[in-house]
């Protein structure tokens, strides 16, 4: 199965054991970070067990894209979600009761509404419903960085089909939440399955904000030239002024947020996933959805809001497993406007007030571990893993080649430095947390320590105080960078304090290491930015520890080149180009330079339907390339090589799933001129896959006109439509045209301008 639908040979780690629970219908939670793989987890099951498998998945993009690169692949898959026309809606219940679906994508509100679930419990009546797999579970736990009120209903779903296993998977889950989510969808002594958290690919950077933070932004980008970005910021105004500066730099950058008209967003996303676009600075509205696999740098413009949504977010880099970069440029005031925006949520909440203080309890606990994790001088590595429940392991290709920790971030690359006085600036601070009465958070104390006349510090007389201004000559960011690493070294104590009102802070207070400092009997060591940091190392563990080899400049321009092919062959899919091939692939393809289609099977990513449908265009561009720039063909075995025995010959034979003879007879029936659906009847097709074959005949044969299948009016108004929106991803040109042009008609129409005719 593996090898016909994707590609590949072998499973990751983990991925077995969450099939195994899937084939034997025994609940799941199964936690792996983002781009580990969850998704086979439960396509590989739902082909091979016997009846329908559901997914519940929050986002229609990433649905419409996972349904996209599965039908590529051959793998029988459909979604019903508000983006789907009637007639798709109905072409896909046909599918699901003919047996001819295996796994259908929905979305919560979809489930539990409008008499779907009781279409459902018909199914689960016949025998026919075989799983439910939850995707993003997180949102059903309060606790978790997404909660969404709609998932809390998945709970009837369970109510209603109580024997039908159901297997829930996220990214980003501390053992508390792993908890919650198995209470809130009673999941029945699951198979719990958690991965390793740690993303040995990624170098991760925590920098200082300086007086002008789009060029740290820039410098960033220009060291990935050419290649995908995420810039995300905290407020919609700096999206849109961060984007237009950058493109006013030579950098173009677009900007997205959920304020921006819906066509805009769409067209901004298009863009990104067909490889035209690869700069888009963003609010958290954007990313979910995304699963373009060569992001090459993440960038934070101020502290997320959670451990978990940094976890997330820069999780959106290296997805293919390649090195990738993500840089968070950090400054003082974050903190404060997170908990402004909070309060404003909260205000505007017609909640239970009880629910609403508790929500502001875990907000703010949740935005002190984010705060915890920028100011402390510890490997990032290991602060995200201990985070998430997990000890670090140093992987054992970096304990052989004597790279110190991590060796992929800022604190093990030594890009920080030891403070010449360390000690006294931890006795300062400590003394001023003894002065302010050990009954204020760290905020105050850093505003104590700077010499704010702030209106919080002058009625409290701490502007009187002996710390007032010692620490003025330090950045802000800096001091507080300080107290959150005394508070890592647990030289400083933290106490959440309850308010009249129910609301909590975060109070700082002496313990007995703290006074041993006082004394003068504990040195303490603090850490700083260098200075003089010169050129930024490259983070050479990440690149020792990601997917593949470095590769040539040769073979660079040919991964290039390859690129643009892959571009071209998805706009006339209408997909996003990662779903044709990943980058992973891609930089194979330029190592191994196959001559054959056999050779071609040998390349990781690479499966039967996919070499039917693209292995010729990639022979024959891999053939000219190697010979006009003397490149040797078959330089290297693939990663998956393949065995010239007449049983594998036979295996790949027998899985053809569709003989050439039927393209013949597709092109007997479309050149009579018989409509779409009657055509379907008679090939025994559904009329998507019946209008994929008219889609190529009409390439091929360059017909006049459609009129036999899209009227003149509608015609133009798909061009129309294509001509406004600038790409050729179907959903955005979907919704241009309100809903009221069938997806096959928009098909039909793009396929008839590419033909010239």
């Amino acid at each position: 199965m593996l090898q016909r639908y994707w590609g590949y040979d072998t499973l990751r780690p983990l991925q077995d054991a969450a099939i195994a629970a899937g084939l034997a219908k025994r609940d799941s939670l199964v936690v792996m970070p983002t781009g580990g793989g969850k998704s086979l987890c439960y396509q590989v099951p739902a082909a091979l067990v016997k009846g329908l498998s559901v997914v519940v998945s929050p986002l229609i993009s990433l649905m419409k894209d996972q349904v996209d690169g599965l039908r590529l692949s051959g793998y029988p898959a459909g979604a019903l979600h508000s983006g789907v026309s009637p007639e798709e809606a109905s072409e896909v219940r046909a599918q699901v009761a003919s047996g001819e679906l295996k796994l259908l994508y929905v979305s919560p509100e979809r489930l539990v509404g409008g008499g779907f679930l009781s279409w459902l419990a018909r199914l689960y009546d016949a025998g026919k419903l075989a799983s439910f797999a939850i995707d993003e579970a997180h949102c059903i736990s309060q606790w978790g960085h997404d909660f969404r009120p709609e998932y809390r209903q998945l709970q009837t779903v369970r109510e209603t089909l109580p024997k039908v296993a159901f297997h829930a998977f996220t990214a980003t889950a501390t053992p508390r939440v792993r908890e919650d989510i198995c209470q809130q969808l009673a999941l029945r002594e699951p198979t719990v399955l958690v991965g390793r958290f740690d993303r040995p690919n990624l170098s991760y950077r925590i920098v200082e904000r300086g007086s002008d933070p789009l060029k740290q932004a820039a410098d960033v980008l220009r060291r990935h030239d050419g290649r995908a970005a995420i810039i995300y910021c905290i407020s919609r105004k700096e999206t849109e002024q961060y984007a237009a500066e950058l493109t006013g730099m030579g950098i173009r950058a677009k900007a997205y947020h959920a304020g921006l008209n819906p066509n805009v967003r769409s067209k901004v996303q298009s863009e990104f996933l067909e490889e035209r676009l690869n700069v888009v600075v963003a609010t958290v509205a954007f990313g979910m959805g995304i699963d373009r696999g060569d992001v090459r740098c993440v960038i934070h413009m101020g502290m997320p809001k959670t451990v978990e949504a940094y976890q997330q977010e820069t999780g959106r880099a290296g997805r293919d497993g390649l090195a990738s970069e993500c840089v968070m440029i950090y400054g003082a005031q974050d903190a404060t406007r997170w908990i402004k925006l909070m309060e404003l949520g909260a205000q505007s909440s017609d909640a239970d007030p009880e629910q609403v203080a508790e929500g502001m309890r875990v907000q703010r606990e949740l935005l002190q571990h984010m705060q915890n994790v920028c100011g402390s001088a510890r490997c990032r590595h290991a602060a995200l893993s201990e985070y998430f429940g997990q000890m670090y392991e140093q992987p054992e290709e970096l304990k052989a080649s004597g790279v110190t920790g991590c060796g992929a971030c800022d604190v093990c690359l030594g890009e920080l430095t030891a403070m010449s006085d360390g000690t006294t600036v931890a006795k300062k601070i400590l003394s001023c947390v003894y002065r302010v009465g050990q009954r204020f958070g760290a905020a105050h104390v850093r505003d104590v320590l700077v010499g704010s006349l702030a209106k919080a510090i002058v009625e409290r007389g701490h502007n009187e105080l002996s710390t007032h201004g010692l620490l003025r000559e330090m950045p802000k960011e800096r001091v507080m960078g300080c107290i959150q690493q005394l508070i890592d070294k647990q030289l400083l104590g933290v106490e959440m304090i309850t308010t009249a009102a129910g609301g909590q802070f975060a109070v700082l207070h002496l313990n007995d290491a703290s006074n041993a400092v006082l004394r003068g009997t504990r040195e303490v060591t603090l850490y700083e930015p260098k200075r003089e940091r010169g050129a930024v190392r490259p983070a050479a563990a990440a690149t020792q520890l990601a997917s593949g080899a470095q590769l040539s400049k040769e073979e660079m321009a040919l991964f290039d080149s390859l690129r643009n092919l892959r571009r071209t062959i998805a706009e006339k899919k209408g997909v996003p180009p990662y779903v044709v091939f990943s980058d992973v692939t891609l930089e194979e393809l330029a190592r191994v330079r196959p001559s054959s289609e056999e050779k071609l099977l040998g390349v990781r990513g690479i499966g039967q339907i996919k070499l039917r449908e693209f292995g010729g265009a990639f022979i024959e561009h891999l053939l000219v390339y190697c010979r006009e720039n003397n490149l040797q063909l078959d330089a290297a075995e693939g990663s998956r090589p393949r065995s010239a025995s007449r049983q594998d010959r036979a295996r790949e034979t027998a899985i053809e799933p569709k003989p050439k003879r039927l393209r013949h007879d597709a092109a007997a029936i479309f050149m009579q001129g018989i409509p779409l659906a009657r055509a379907a009847e008679r090939l025994a097709l559904t009329v998507s896959s019946t209008c994929d074959y008219l889609c190529l005949w009409i390439e091929q044969t360059k017909p006049a006109n459609v009129e036999t299948w899209v009227d003149d009016a509608t015609y133009k108004r798909v061009e129309s439509a294509l001509d406004e929106i600038g790409g050729s991803r179907l959903r955005p040109i979907w919704e241009q045209l309100e809903g009221k042009v069938s997806y096959e008609e928009i098909k039909i129409v793009i396929a008839h301008l590419r033909s010239g005719a």
